[in-house]
């Protein structure tokens, strides 16, 4: 038997605008290294992750993945973060027949159908819809009820999956859309694009954003005299300390959506150790300071491939397909069950408002004090202060 380590292999966007999300994928990663080491290694050899600098640019990651492959000979690969570094793998991984568990990749399989393919998301079978399935319902339930809609959407990968949810979800609850703009990345000043939406003055702004547009698009929405009534959705970057200590209580009122946060109900065993030896090391690797959004969701990625490796004793992709397709996986984000695509067999995604937000320092977000749970309602913490106006002062 072979006592070379078992290499796994991936690309994950280490710098450029998803750089701290990518950083706090990789350190959750690193632990599980360690973890899965200490405990004597898989088949028993030790285990070695090669992670590869994307840049948060998708043209890099086919090339990436082909040396991992073809050079570096890696045992399995898995997906980075988000579909900017998943999507552009999949061709060839679908050409080699490869096993693959891919992170916080929304909808990526829909294009594809590849059997292979796992997703470690907490979106479920219908992930375009189930991202702001929450967002909608709860702006459907207020008194008076919100009728109309204004999407203003970075022009990226990502945005498409959450727009095309928007528009199933609007219909759904009885609201209308009256605008769809799509902005590019560059852009710096949103204030200018955020009055022209007066004129229509919609009751519910409908938000996809990167992390650091988030923060220029909540400025911009300060600066331009507009009133919605509910603001968020699908924005990446709300979760992120980050974004939450440059924003600070600019950000009340916001609703938004979460994979994960430190609540009673979501604090399975295992978590709450990692969240801690996670913040006690992310400022010395420049991943975020808390690590709510990414790092139980990256640990748990990698616990699905190690269950899978143990269970079937094998290194072989088909067998762990197999294996992935059919069993249920304890994770730090609770049991995983896979359905078909490769989405997990139940939706849970949090729809939180940011509230009582006084000061930038990260300590506000610490713990859930400072996001209110809407959605689900299993979840659920609270109510939704209603409109954003009366949410942004509320006490």
């Amino acid at each position: 038997m072979s006592t070379e380590p078992i290499k796994i292999g991936y690309s994950m966007s280490l710098s450029g605008p998803l750089g701290a999300n990518g950083q706090t994928a990789l350190l959750a990663h690193r632990i599980w290294e360690e973890d899965v080491n200490r405990k004597g290694g898989l088949l028993g050899r030790p285990v070695r992750l090669i992670c590869v600098d994307d840049k948060t640019d998708a043209a890099c990651v086919p090339g990436i993945y082909e040396k991992l492959l073809d050079v570096d000979k890696v045992d399995l690969v898995v997906g980075g973060y988000g579909n900017n570094s998943v999507a552009p793998a999949m061709p060839l991984v679908i050409e080699r027949k490869r096993y693959f568990v891919g992170l916080m990749s929304l909808g990526v399989n829909a294009r594809f159908d590849y059997p292979g393919y796992f997703a470690m998301i907490p979106t479920g079978p219908d992930p375009n819809s189930a991202l702001t399935a929450g967002f909608f319902e709860v702006a459907a339930r207020q008194k008076p009820k919100p009728q109309t809609v204004a999407i203003v959407a970075a022009d990226a990968d990502f945005s498409r999956n959450p727009i095309a949810g928007a528009h199933v979800n609007t219909e759904k609850n009885g609201l209308r859309i009256i605008s769809e703009t799509k902005y590019p990345l560059s852009t710096k000043d949103f204030a200018p694009l955020l009055r022209g939406l007066r004129v229509t003055n919609p009751d519910i702004l409908f938000l996809s954003s990167y992390l650091s547009d988030s923060v220029d698009l909540v400025r911009g929405l300060h600066e331009s005299g507009l009133e919605p009534k509910l603001v968020g959705g699908a924005m990446i970057g709300p979760q992120s300390s980050s974004v939450q200590t440059a924003l600070g209580p600019l950000l009340n009122g916001l609703v938004n959506y979460e994979y994960w946060l430190p609540v009673p109900k979501m604090t399975v065993p295992g978590v709450g150790e990692l969240i801690e030896r996670y913040q006690a090391r992310a400022a010395s690797r420049g991943a975020d300071a808390l690590g709510y959004y990414v790092a139980p969701t990256a640990y748990a990625q990698m616990q699905v491939v190690e269950q899978a490796i143990s269970a079937t004793q094998s290194l072989d992709d088909a067998a762990l397909v197999t294996y992935t397709r059919d069993s249920v996986f304890k994770t730090v984000m609770g049991d995983v069950k896979f359905a078909a695509g490769g989405e997990w067999s139940a939706a849970r995604v949090l729809q939180v408002q940011f509230r009582d937000i006084r000061t930038n320092d990260v300590a506000e977000f610490r713990g859930a004090r400072s996001r209110v749970v809407l959605s689900p309602a299993a979840f659920a913490s609270g109510e939704l202060v209603y409109p954003y106006a009366n949410a942004r002062t509320a006490r």
